[in-house]
């Protein structure tokens, strides 16, 4: 055992912690559309990683898109369906309706330009041991915590930068 083992000091991993609240808004946001349609002018623009395992589109539109994609969910789309770890929704392309399923994983932006709202998501492994769902616990072996504690700068964002003005 080194003296390197004996200083282990665990940290919370909270950027984890706070991309998977994030990707919960995401299928919350999902949620209400499928449920109930997208109220006023909401829109929402995703754009996903089209190599991510569990991403299946059309062979035609993954040769157009072989990184990225970006979908628009506002006046014709149809049969959304939000699970716990992915949707699947169709959309028109060149006049021909398609049905595609994206992981929330290969989520790298969401938004909703009506409202002024956007999320980016940092590019993810495709470990699917660093998801973390609302209300879970953690499942064996997920570690949210690093190994060493480094110097780390404390920077605290207020959500009212984010909120819309009355």
């Amino acid at each position: 055992m080194s003296d390197d083992d004996t200083n282990f000091t665990p940290q919370i991993n909270y950027e984890l912690l706070v991309e998977s609240a994030l990707r919960t808004v995401v299928r919350s946001s999902l949620k209400i559309a499928e449920q109930n349609g997208l109220p006023g002018n909401a829109h929402f623009y995703i754009t996903f990683l089209t190599e991510y395992p569990g991403v299946n589109i059309p062979k035609r539109l993954k040769d157009s898109h072989p990184e990225r994609m970006t979908i628009i969910l506002q006046h014709q789309f149809w049969d959304l369906d939000v699970r716990k770890d992915d949707f699947t929704v169709s959309l028109s392309f060149g006049g021909k309706r398609e049905t595609l399923t994206v992981p929330f994983m290969a989520v790298i932006d969401f938004n909703d330009p009506s409202v002024g709202f956007g999320l980016q998501f940092a590019l993810e492994s495709n470990d699917d041991d660093d998801v973390i769902d609302e209300g879970e616990t953690l499942p064996e072996g997920v570690d949210v915590t690093t190994e060493k504690a480094a110097p780390v700068s404390a920077d605290v964002v207020s959500l009212d930068t984010f909120r819309k003005k009355t």
